[in-house]
């Protein structure tokens, strides 16, 4: 990256979490964009320094859009919106969404990612085969992580504004939901 670096974004996505940097020549009109240290946009030359730049992040290719705004005279406010909202408003709406958990298995690393409108869990950036099944209390979503028996339970919190609690348990035991 050159000095012309504007923005930096962490977006967390059920694939993984996704770095995007932005370069802004306000001089040369020069607009670079980086996802995950890989260019994928390049343009030099522009001569209008306003506007927005497009591009897909991660396997489900999420839409991605960083608008370049004039604030006062030469000074510029980069803004990053994922698939047409604020980044903020975009992970509050995520945090409803999905349910992630972070855990350590025979030493790796392990990010595990429930996307509850659709029940599929991925690990690592790896959508993970799953078999789902009802039971008395609720549903639970069975898969294996390495030699690891994983469950993802789903039940009634019994309060309609807490709505269904979703908990993860490897090997019978249970691991705490992380926050991103």
């Amino acid at each position: 990256m050159s000095n012309d670096l504007a923005g930096v974004w962490e977006v967390a996505l059920s694939d993984g979490v996704h770095r995007i940097e932005f370069e802004h020549g306000t001089t040369t009109g020069k607009r670079v964009i980086s996802v995950d240290g890989k260019e994928i946009l390049r343009r030099d030359w522009m001569f209008k320094l306003v506007g927005k730049e497009t591009f897909s992040v991660g396997q489900s290719d999420t839409k991605a859009t960083i608008n370049i705004d004039a604030v006062s005279g030469f000074a510029y406010e980069y803004t990053l919106e994922i698939n047409g909202k604020s980044l903020k408003k975009y992970m509050e709406n995520r945090s409803k969404v999905t349910s992630t958990w972070v855990l350590n298995l025979d030493g790796i690393d392990c990010r595990v990612v429930l996307e509850k409108d659709t029940m599929d869990v991925w690990c690592n950036g790896e959508r993970i085969e799953t078999a789902g099944e009802f039971v008395d209390d609720g549903t639970e979503t069975h898969f294996t992580l390495g030699d690891h028996n994983c469950c993802v339970k789903a039940v009634s919190s019994g309060k309609r504004r807490d709505g269904i609690i979703h908990t993860l348990l490897v090997d019978g035991t249970e691991i705490a939901e992380c926050t991103e």
